[in-house]
């Protein structure tokens, strides 16, 4: 699909990484990572045609579709969440509007016998061929599908996409692209704006994607559940190996210390072979023996270790004091936004020493109640801080609270004392901030060095209280794995807000659960939290069945019906069971391909004719899915 040979991409004389050699093909699933800077977004950037690269090249395979999530998106001002992401169907969108205008032709018209009329019979025919080829009799239900996959409700679907975050609009980006059917899909940080449940959506969404996906991710648990390969950019080289992430990790180690060993066994033998020629030297008798164990050291191919980028901040919080027992304590605690609510009447009391996770879907109001402790927006009800707290507060978004024009050293000076002053520079070299990096303006600092110059200046103040809001988002892995040892070894009260599954896990003994405008406590940590939401998902799924059942067996005790009632019903019964039989078969047959395109793609995938029929067994499922529901639809009529 993609080949990408001897790739170089420079930015002022300074090679950004050199000589990249890798090939994409069907089935890829790809995890792109590396430390903040090292070259991720802009790989993506080259396989997607947005910037050229400065040297090397890629062949792509002919007419190839490549979908990229970018960071920066502009919509266009007055369409609806549901117009904008039909906005993927291009070709769909067009046939029907040349459907409508044929159609409208053919029902004023009467000049039936004429060469004009039957080419429109000729068009129509055509159009609607194609349209059904294209899924268009689909791609309207395929859309609400995905777009509730990515956390929207239907009552959303008619909002105008201005009226959303940026985090939100961004989950409608990546509903088109996941819409178009894509060959090569490159998605940069796509979990940024998703909340847990979205992003458990997205991996099972991708781990069935058949063509290539390429992202960048610092989310490991997300990387290990959706990849199958991973491509490591390290200090201008890249380590690619067909694992995912932990797999990779340890094969990495592994293959490390093979070549340490090798390194040393060769330096050992080149030492001796040294010895031998400093020997033979000194003899004229063994010149000649000297002489041609030189050239087979000249010959010698040295050995060399891959180079690690080792570099990594250095995080300590330290509590001011320790405070009352009582941290926070809320009472018909609410809060609106216009008409519309996000908290209402919440009680709670958060003692000395928690350490609690805000969890559930966007709009929840986890933030919200994050911003209402630190004294940032209004409320309704009671929120009293305890006796000697003392809050430090992590904002999701940074940009909002660096001011652009200043230097990082500025802004760390402004938020200094007297006693810290003079630790600013060491402060900032912990943060990897040395040399010229302090006289850098933060409106061109990129997400991870805005969160690591926000953690550095947070520790200027004290503070026994800690209330982060997402703090790994931008963080690549290194730091994260940094920020949370310092947060496991912080001896004050933790409150964090974030979606990260690993970073959350051993992190917190408390789950807040945010759903409804209602906060449920889960005394556990997030994996007891997410058991707990999947058994209470599946108790309420198991609910609406009962009462469905319930409501069947009360109509029918109600209502009698005729003979061909009976009759009628009976054939529906006969024709829904036959369709589910089917649906059943077809299940079956296409998750055995499913499993055998995993085990072995490419000896799968090249048999004769075998994506024609793929596609045509899924076309199948899913019109047979329309016809029981439309044979669902008439029972339940009768019922």
């Amino acid at each position: 699909m993609v080949n990408v040979h001897d790739l170089t991409v420079s930015f002022s004389g300074s090679d950004l990484f050199s000589g990249i050699t890798f090939k994409l093909n069907k089935g890829d699933r790809v995890g792109l990572i590396g430390k903040n800077g090292a070259g991720k977004s802009t790989l993506l950037k080259v396989l997607s045609k947005d910037i050229e690269s400065s040297g090397g090249t890629i062949a792509f395979d002919k007419e190839i579709k490549i979908g990229f999530l970018r960071q920066d998106i502009d919509f266009e001002k007055g369409r609806t969440i549901l117009e904008e992401a039909y906005q993927a169907f291009e070709e769909i969108k067009e046939i029907e509007s040349k459907l409508e205008k044929i159609n409208t032709q053919l029902n004023t018209r009467t000049d039936y016998e004429s060469d004009s009329y039957n080419q429109l019979i000729i068009d129509l025919n055509e159009f609607t061929e194609r349209y059904e080829l294209l899924g268009g009799y689909n791609y309207q239900g395929e859309t609400e599908k995905i777009l509730q996959g990515l956390g929207f409700q239907r009552s959303d679907f008619d909002k105008l996409t201005e009226t959303f975050s940026g985090g939100w609009r961004m989950r409608i980006e990546l509903a088109k692209l996941l819409l178009q059917n894509n060959d090569v899909l490159l998605l940069d940080e796509p979990t940024n704006h998703l909340d847990i449940e979205s992003i458990i959506w997205l991996e099972s969404f991708l781990k069935n994607y058949a063509g290539a996906v390429v992202l960048v991710s610092h989310d490991k648990m997300f990387l290990d559940n959706v990849t199958n390969r991973t491509i490591e950019i390290s200090l201008g080289k890249i380590y690619d190996y067909k694992k995912p992430y932990s797999q990779f990790l340890e094969l990495r180690k592994d293959i490390k210390e093979k070549q340490l060993q090798t390194q040393k066994n060769q330096e050992k033998e080149i030492k001796q072979t040294q010895q031998l020629i400093d020997k033979f030297r000194a003899k004229a008798s063994k010149a000649s023996m000297a002489q041609s164990l030189i050239k087979k050291l000249d010959k010698v191919e040295i050995i060399e270790v891959d180079e690690d980028d080792i570099a990594t901040m250095n995080v300590q919080f330290r509590i001011s004091h320790n405070p009352g027992k009582i941290i926070f304590e809320a009472e018909g605690l609410s809060k609106n936004y216009g008409d519309k609510k996000v908290l209402d009447n919440v009680e709670l009391l958060i003692e000395r020493n928690s350490r609690i996770a805000f969890v559930g879907q966007n709009g929840q109001g986890k933030s919200t109640l994050a911003k209402m402790m630190v004294g940032e927006i209004p409320f309704s009800g009671s929120l009293k801080v305890g006796h000697n707290v003392q809050i430090g507060y992590f904002a999701q978004n940074q940009s909002e609270y660096l001011p652009p024009e200043k230097t990082v050293l500025e802004v760390m000076e402004d938020a200094a004392n007297d006693e810290n002053r003079t630790r600013v520079r060491d402060m900032l070299g912990a943060f990897l901030f040395s040399g010229d990096a302090v006289d850098k303006k933060t409106k061109v600092l990129s997400g991870g060095e805005r969160n690591r110059l926000a953690l550095c200046k947070l520790l200027l103040s004290p503070f026994n209280v800690l209330v982060m809001d997402e703090p790994t988002n931008h963080l690549d892995i290194a730091s994260k794995n940094v920020l949370k040892k310092a947060l496991e070894k912080f001896d004050g009260t933790l409150i964090i807000v974030s979606h990260d599954r690993e970073f959350l896990q051993g992190l917190t003994t408390k789950v807040y659960g945010f759903k409804d405008r209602v906060i449920k406590e889960y005394l556990g940590d997030i994996d007891y939290f997410l058991e707990e939401h999947k058994m209470q998902s599946l108790r309420e799924a198991e609910k609406r069945t009962t009462t469905k059942s319930e409501k069947k067996q009360k109509s029918q005790s109600d209502f009698s019906l005729t003979k061909e009632q009976e009759k009628e019903l009976r054939k529906l019964k006969n024709k829904l069971a036959k369709i589910e039989t089917e649906i059943s078969d077809l299940e079956a047959e296409i998750k055995e391909i499913d499993v055998a395109l995993a085990e072995n793609y490419e000896e799968t995938s090249s048999k004769p004719d075998f994506f024609a029929n793929y596609e045509a067994k899924k076309s199948r499922y899913e019109l047979l899915m329309e016809k029981w529901e439309e044979a669902e639809e008439k029972v339940a009529n009768f019922m």
